[in-house]
């Protein structure tokens, strides 16, 4: 093959990167030698073994394989409409098929693109897990149609044939189901298959997911114990301490010297001196064991009101979820998971 105009080495590399790996695993020896010339960037014998190929008896996912080659090849030789043709073809064998854009050159990824506008398929098909309360969420659907068509979404399953959705689209497709029968009921638990069908004219095209539906009991709400930001206050507080007891004690004790002292020369006897002395000291004691004596508890008139006001609230937002946990009991938990496609090319 002529190289022009000095293409550097590694384009040509890139050019048959796409076929590089995996081309010994092809249990098809005329599609494995046709592979190897793509590789060894001999695009003419590529594309003659490729076509004898299609000739024998391959599987679905050999000839989806032998038909990509071609594409590239044929894109490689400048023989764009047969490439447009080879890569439609593949898309429609495979239309989960897809070229991979950092290792595809930009005029195959170009005639791929070109090739998708001409034939109608459905690609990319993916439903997500969800998880909802039935009636309060959805399940997100998205697929690509390649031709403006109309496009009718089904749920089939057992006894069940459910519309989701039908209209007119072109490209990138996003709906969100509510997993609801047509009664407002959340769709029963078991397996069904989410099938969408693009139709223009009297061309149709048909592609398949199967999701598991399953039902489960809604948790409901635990009851409070306490509210956010509050806390309940002490309905004891400890008065501050006094020196009152003490200062009465001086003051009781000054009274009685001042008395002793005015009685000196009175009738008085040393003996009653002695005892008014005792008694004053006793009274000093006495004071200051009663101002170090830690005082009582009594009644916190605001924080008991406090309190009040906390419980009474508390009490008010557990009747509100205890009304929310019956309602909830009322409910289902609605779980949708993705299953496997059956026979799903590679």
């Amino acid at each position: 093959m002529t190289l022009h105009g000095g293409a550097p080495l590694v384009i040509l590399l890139a050019l048959a990167a796409p076929f590089r790996a995996g081309a010994q695993t092809v249990p098809n020896a005329t599609l494995r030698r046709a592979l190897q010339s793509y590789d060894n960037l001999e695009y003419r014998q590529a594309i003659t073994l490729g076509q004898a190929a299609l000739r024998e008896r391959l599987t679905g996912p050999e000839r989806a394989r032998a038909y990509e080659l071609l594409g590239n090849a044929y894109s490689a030789v400048d023989s764009l409409p047969k490439a447009v043709d080879a890569f439609g073809q593949m898309v429609l064998l495979d239309p989960e098929r897809q070229l991979d854009p950092n290792r595809t050159p930009a005029k195959t990824m170009a005639t791929f693109q070109v090739a998708l506008g001409q034939v109608l398929v459905v690609r990319q098909l993916r439903v997500d897990s969800a998880r909802f309360v039935g009636g309060q969420g959805a399940v997100p659907i998205r697929f690509t149609v390649t031709q403006p068509a109309r496009v009718v979404t089904r749920l089939v399953g057992g006894q069940t044939t459910l519309q989701i959705d039908s209209t007119v689209a072109n490209g990138q497709v996003n709906l969100r189901w509510a997993a609801r029968l047509p009664g407002g009921n959340p769709v029963p638990p078991g397996t069904y298959t989410v099938v969408v069908e693009a139709t223009v004219g009297q061309n149709s095209f048909a592609a398949s997911q199967p999701i598991r539906i399953s039902q489960g009991a809604v948790d409901t709400l635990p009851f409070l114990t306490s509210l956010p930001g509050y806390q309940y206050l002490p309905e004891t507080e400890i008065p501050p301490q006094t020196w009152r007891p003490l200062g009465l004690a001086f003051l009781y004790t000054g009274g009685a010297l001042i008395g002793t002292v005015g009685l000196e020369s009175g009738s008085l006897g040393s003996s009653s001196k002695a005892e008014l002395g005792i008694v004053g000291a006793a009274a000093l004691v006495t004071g200051f064991v009663m101002t170090l004596k830690k005082p009582a508890p009594r009644p916190a008139e605001a924080n008991i009101l406090y309190n009040k006001l906390l419980r009474e609230q508390l009490a008010r937002r557990n009747q509100d979820v205890a009304k929310e946990n019956q309602a909830r009991r009322q409910q289902v938990e609605v779980v949708v998971v993705p299953l496997p496609k059956p026979g799903r090319t590679q």
